[in-house]
């Protein structure tokens, strides 16, 4: 967290809506890709030109412009200038680190939020690895601006490709809502796999409590954490979408919106009791490592206990008075051993009777 923050410090003295990418750096060059598509064609280019975009704008046609990387930002602020984007809103685009949101401008519509997936990091451990996708859409454009190459929206291209389905015959509205639930769709597969974690943690918690499986414990919550503090605000932008009072925004798309809501719904009640069964899963720990430590105490309390009449009769026959009538016996030894054992035979017996063994 403290990268982002040193990053953003650096760049204090500059103007609001200067260009300035906050984010992983990258030696891949930029990729732009276009699809341009209507009910009867599709077109698809890697964009090598700026005049190629400026060609298929006027085209008549929807054009989905994606780019992949970020890091060059005087390609981004080209590309905000032919659509007339707001430098406020390319600040947000080029800040990857940004909360996720939602504006509505004069003439197009913002959207930021991350990509999400399960990825094993350099100590060979799984963790939820973000990336951000901004969406920019308008009157028949939508941009979507990722940090790098891949995705998950080859089954979306497969049916603009094929005409399946109804974004053939749609607008840039219902292509932001295309997208938006192929990437909330990877979040119902990060719940399995935090549920599945979860669940081998709990087996091992009350067979076997570990410091390892507490470590373990700890992590999944941090990702939980993680995870929701990326999709608690989606609820709210979606649902702006979806009733709010957006132009852009046509009638029949705000039926899928709706069910898009509900779907990040159910993924925030299920973080919710995620939450819930961890804090248990805590308590479970501790009060399994207070109860042996409980039992290693009672344990040694009781050989203390056991051992207390038996020194007790050790400190008496070690004063070494000279007038003590047993230390001239012949059997004195052997009868205060016979003592001894027998003090503690009948400790362990009385033990044993309270239930205390």
């Amino acid at each position: 967290m403290m990268t982002w923050i040193a990053k953003r410090s650096r760049h204090s003295d500059l103007s609001p809506g200067t260009p300035v990418y906050i984010g992983k750096s990258s030696d891949e060059p930029v990729r732009i890709w276009l699809i341009a598509y209507d009910a009867d064609s599709v077109e698809e280019k890697e964009i090598c030109s700026y005049d190629d975009i400026l060609s298929y704008k006027h085209s008549g046609k929807m054009l989905w412009l994606n780019v992949d990387g970020l890091h060059q930002t005087h390609i981004i602020e080209k590309i905000g200038n032919i659509f007339n984007i707001h430098p406020m809103t390319l600040e947000d685009i080029l800040n990857t680190t940004h909360r996720p949101k939602m504006e509505e401008l004069d003439a197009h519509i913002f959207i930021t939020f991350k990509m999400l997936c399960y990825k094993v990091n350099k100590d060979d451990k799984d963790e939820i690895e973000a990336e951000q996708l901004s969406l920019v859409f308008g009157d028949n454009f939508l941009i979507s601006f990722q940090e790098e190459a891949g995705d998950v929206f080859d089954p979306i291209r497969e049916r603009i490709r094929k005409g399946k389905g109804r974004i053939r015959n749609a607008g840039s509205d219902y292509l932001a809502y295309v997208l938006s639930d192929a990437v909330t769709d990877q979040y119902f597969d990060i719940l399995e796999f935090l549920d599945d974690m979860m669940e081998s943690s709990q087996e091992e918690l009350l067979s076997n409590p570990t410091p390892q499986l507490f470590q373990e414990i700890h992590d999944i919550k941090r990702e939980i954490i993680f995870f929701r503090r990326q999709v608690w605000p989606l609820r709210e932008i979606f649902s702006n979408l979806a009733i709010g009072d957006i132009a852009l925004i046509k009638n029949d798309t705000r039926i899928y919106l709706n069910d898009l809501r509900d779907n990040i719904a159910q993924v925030i009640d299920a973080i919710e009791s995620f939450r819930d069964i961890l804090s248990s899963m805590t308590d479970i720990y501790l009060s399994s490592v207070s109860n042996r430590m409980n039992e290693v105490m009672k344990v040694l309390t009781i050989i203390s206990t056991i051992f207390i009449p038996l020194t007790f009769i050790a400190g008496i026959y070690g004063m070494n008075f000279k007038y003590m009538p047993e230390l001239e016996w012949k059997w004195g030894y052997f009868g205060i051993l016979g003592l001894m054992l027998g003090a503690a035979l009948l400790m362990i017996l009385w033990f044993k009777g309270k239930k205390w063994l």
